[in-house]
């Protein structure tokens, strides 16, 4: 595909761009540890994937034509985003936990973090609207099998999310040793990630409807 390389500069670009997947990334990797950020990866990168899905099939159309269809999807992407941002700031403290030998590692908290990775995104409509704004742009009809342009940009966009995320993630581990010998940096932490997914959700609340 002739325009591949810039499709994956308009991804990097994106990706670079600070939002709600990049603080929840950030903020579970230096609070527990890389393998969680990496469950919440998971969840984001089946989000994405559900996003390319339904914007291949139409169904993102239905959030430009009906609007209380945009609406809902909206509303709970603000409530979830407000939830988990003064779920942070009623946090004791966001230092990352000292494991034991002996600890079992949870099942559940890594199901938990992909749950939390999957409805960060899946539930906001501006994620699903710009992939049908963006794939489009780089799908040609006369070059045959849309079907297949629409899998291999799809995959790529995908695969770059989880690279980004994967970086993200092992930048907030380093955060997290570095706060968790900064008790005062603690504290700044949980108000700025809170604040951050708290004004996310303020900005999706605010948004026009396409």
């Amino acid at each position: 595909m002739a325009n591949l390389g810039m499709f994956i500069g308009a991804l990097i670009a994106v990706y670079l761009l600070p939002g709600p997947d990049m603080v929840l990334v950030l903020q579970t990797s230096s609070t527990q540890g890389r393998g969680y950020a990496l469950a919440t990866a998971i969840g984001l990168g089946v989000a994405r994937a559900a996003h390319v899905t339904l914007a291949a099939v139409g169904l993102a159309t239905l959030l430009k034509t009906i609007p209380w269809a945009f609406e809902a999807v909206r509303m709970t992407g603000v409530a979830y985003l407000v939830w988990l941002g003064i779920k942070i700031a009623r946090a004791s403290s966001l230092a990352p936990e000292v494991s034991t030998a002996t600890q079992a590692i949870s099942a559940h908290a890594y199901r938990g973090a992909a749950w939390r990775g999957l409805l960060t995104n899946i539930t906001n409509p501006k994620a699903l609207l710009f992939c049908s704004v963006l794939l489009p742009q780089f799908i040609h009809a006369e070059a045959g099998n849309v079907a297949g342009q629409f899998l291999l940009l799809g995959t790529v966009l995908v695969a770059m999310g989880l690279l980004f995320d994967a970086l993200y993630a092992i930048a907030g581990v380093a955060m997290g040793y570095w706060i968790a010998r900064n008790p005062v940096v603690q504290t700044v932490q949980r108000w700025t990630f809170a604040a951050l997914l708290i004004g996310f959700g303020a900005r999706l609340a605010f948004a026009e409807r396409p």
